[in-house]
């Protein structure tokens, strides 16, 4: 699957304060497509929501992003629409900041997999 993937160009898109995104950006994930648009969002606290909304939607809509890195903070402002995205892809995966470390329980999408398991059947 990740090789097929990478023979695609798929992209890792990424919502996320400053530190966040140029981290990533040195990585070497940023990206503009045809039509001029980056793949990651630099948030900071003068960003309105609906901004962060509108490029979320955006990613999801793309087809050329599997993954979408969010800062769980900023995850938290969208939660809304974040729980209303049920398509395997683009994967939604939240990550901590250097200000707000990560939170298990705010997490939609690890809510979601532990209900898919009961925990007994993991005990031998």
């Amino acid at each position: 699957m990740a090789l097929q993937a990478a023979v695609k160009g798929k992209l890792i898109s990424v919502i996320g304060d400053e530190d966040t995104c140029v981290g990533f950006l040195l990585g070497g994930i940023g990206e503009i497509n045809k039509n001029r648009h980056p793949n990651f969002m630099v948030v900071d606290k003068n960003t309105p929501v609906s901004e962060i909304e509108d490029c979320f939607k955006r990613f999801v809509k793309r087809d050329d992003i599997d993954i979408i890195l969010i800062n769980q903070n900023i995850a938290e402002m969208i939660r809304h629409v974040i729980d209303s995205h049920n398509a395997p892809v683009p994967s939604v995966l939240e990550i901590p900041s250097k200000d707000h470390p990560y939170d298990a329980s705010k997490d939609s999408i690890l809510r979601r997999a532990k209900g898919m398991f009961n925990p007994e059947d993991l005990v031998r």
